[in-house]
C-alpha cells in the first residue's frame, strides 16, 4: 500500500535550496567564462551586463505564465518542468562554443528561475495564517544558504576549470528534478477546466489582476520598492568594496558571506518571534527602517571595521520579507494564488533589470576619484532613500487597508 505524502514546507525548502545551490555555483566563474569567449576586456563587461539583464528579463516575461499554469495544472508539474529546463540550460552553458550560445543558455536559466512565484504559491498552499510568515522565512533561509554555500563551492571548483562549476550546477539541477519527480508532493488541486484569459499571460498587462484584490496594489508597490533597494546594494557591492577599501574578489566575497550569515538566524528564528511580539504590520515597518538605517551606516563607513560593525543592522531587514509575503498571500484565494504570485515575481524581475542599470550609473557618476562630490557610498544612500519611500507607501497606503480588512473580519 502506497502512503501519499502530504505537502509540507520542508519539501519546497529542499527544492529551493538545491536549485539555489546550482545558481550560486556559477556566479563566481561567469565573468571568466565570458572573458574566455570574448577575448576582450571591454566586450567582457558589456556581455556580462547583457547576461545579467537577459536573466532578469526572461523571468519577467515567463513568471506570470508559470503562475497561471500552476493554478490550472498544479504546482508540481510546473516545478518539475522548470527544474528540467535548468538541467538543459546548465548543460548548454557547459558546452557553449560562442557568446551567442552563452546568452541563449542564460536566457533558459532565467526562464527556469521564473518558478519562484510558483514556489511562493506552494508555500501559501501549505500554510495556515499562523504559520505563513514563518514558512516564508524558511524560503528566505533557503535563498541565504544557497548563496552562501553555492558561490563558495563554485569559487573552489573554478580553480580547476572555468566550466567545472556549470557541470556541478547541471548535476544539482538533475538531482532537484529527480527529487521533485519521486519525493515532492502536489500542494494544489489542479483545475484543467479553468479558463486561460490571454490578458493574464501577457507580462505587465497581466498586473491588472492585482487590482481585483483590495490592498494588493499597495503591497505590490512595497514589494517592488524593497526589491529595488536590494538591487542597488547587490549590483554595487563589489564595486564599492574595490573602490573604497581596495578589496579583491576574496575580500568582497567574505564580506558578502558574513552579511548573509547574519541574515540566516533572522529568517529562520526571529521572524516567528517578531510576528508574535509585534504583529505583521509593525514587523514590516521595523524591518524597512532597520534596512534604511543599515544602508546609511554602510554608506558612511570609511573604514572596513565600520562596515563590518554595521552589518547586524541591515540584516534585520530580513524580518520584513516573510511578513510582507504573508500579507500578500492572505489577500488572495487559493485558486488564483499562482497567478498573483507569478505577477509579483515578474515585478521583482523588473527591478533586476532596472535596478543594476540605475545603481551602477549612479556609482559611476559619484564614486570615481574625479567626482565632485565624491560619494563612494552613493548606492547605499540611494537604497536607504528607496526604503524610506517604501516605508511611507506601506504605512500610509497599505496599512490602513490591512487594518480595514482585519476590522471587517472581526466584525463578521
Amino acid at each position: 500500500m502506497t502512503v501519499k505524502r502530504q505537502p509540507a514546507v520542508m519539501f519546497i525548502f529542499i527544492t529551493l535550496l538545491i536549485d539555489l545551490l546550482g545558481l550560486g555555483l556559477v556566479l563566481p566563474v561567469m565573468p571568466q567564462l565570458v572573458g574566455s569567449l570574448s577575448g576582450d576586456a571591454a566586450r567582457t563587461s558589456q556581455v556580462y551586463g547583457v547576461l545579467i539583464g537577459i536573466y532578469a528579463l526572461s523571468q519577467l516575461l515567463v513568471a506570470p505564465l508559470l503562475g497561471v499554469l500552476s493554478d490550472r495544472y498544479g504546482r508540481r508539474p510546473i516545478l518539475l518542468g522548470t527544474t528540467f529546463l535548468a538541467v538543459c540550460a546548465y548543460t548548454l552553458l557547459i558546452f557553449s562554443p560562442t557568446l551567442a550560445w552563452l546568452i541563449l543558455g542564460r536566457m533558459l536559466s532565467g526562464m527556469a528561475g521564473a518558478s519562484m512565484g510558483v514556489a511562493n504559491a506552494y508555500i501559501a498552499d501549505v500554510s495556515t495564517p499562523e504559520t505563513r510568515a514563518r514558512n516564508y522565512g524558511m524560503v528566505g533561509a533557503a535563498f541565504t544558504l544557497g548563496f552562501i554555500v553555492g558561490p563558495a563551492i563554485g569559487g573552489l571548483l573554478g580553480q580547476f576549470g572555468v566550466r567545472l562549476p556549470f557541470m556541478f550546477a547541471a548535476g544539482f539541477a538533475l538531482l532537484n528534478f529527480l527529487y521533485g519527480l519521486f519525493v515532492l508532493p502536489e500542494s494544489h488541486q489542479p483545475n484543467p477546466q479553468a479558463k486561460l484569459a490571454l490578458k493574464n499571460l501577457i507580462p505587465l498587462r497581466s498586473l491588472g489582476v492585482l487590482k481585483q484584490y483590495p490592498g494588493l496594489p499597495a503591497l505590490a508597490w512595497v514589494t517592488v520598492l524593497s526589491s529595488l533597494g536590494f538591487q542597488f546594494v547587490a549590483s554595487t557591492w563589489v564595486l564599492h568594496g574595490t573602490t573604497r577599501y581596495h578589496w579583491g574578489t576574496g575580500e568582497s566575497g567574505l564580506a558578502l558571506t558574513v552579511s548573509a550569515l547574519m541574515g540566516l538566524p533572522v529568517q529562520m528564528l526571529l521572524v516567528g518571534m517578531a510576528m508574535k511580539r509585534f504583529g505583521g504590520v509593525r514587523t514590516v515597518q521595523m524591518a524597512l527602517l532597520f534596512g534604511a538605517l543599515g544602508y546609511i551606516l554602510y554608506g558612511l563607513s570609511s573604514e572596513v571595521w565600520m562596515f563590518y560593525l554595521a552589518m547586524p543592522v541591515p540584516a534585520l531587514m530580513g524580518l520584513g520579507g516573510p511578513a510582507l509575503q504573508s500579507q500578500v498571500a492572505s489577500r488572495v484565494p487559493p485558486q488564483v494564488q499562482g497567478m498573483v504570485q507569478g505577477n509579483m515575481a515578474s515585478l521583482n524581475s523588473l527591478t533586476g533589470v532596472l535596478g543594476p542599470l540605475a545603481a551602477t550609473n549612479l556609482f559611476a557618476h559619484f564614486a570615481t576619484p574625479s567626482a565632485h562630490p565624491y560619494l563612494p557610498g552613493i548606492a547605499f544612500f540611494g537604497s536607504a532613500l528607496i526604503l524610506l519611500v517604501c516605508w511611507m507607501v506601506y504605512s500610509w497606503h497599505a496599512v490602513p487597508q490591512i487594518q480595514a480588512k482585519q476590522e471587517a473580519v472581526s466584525a463578521d
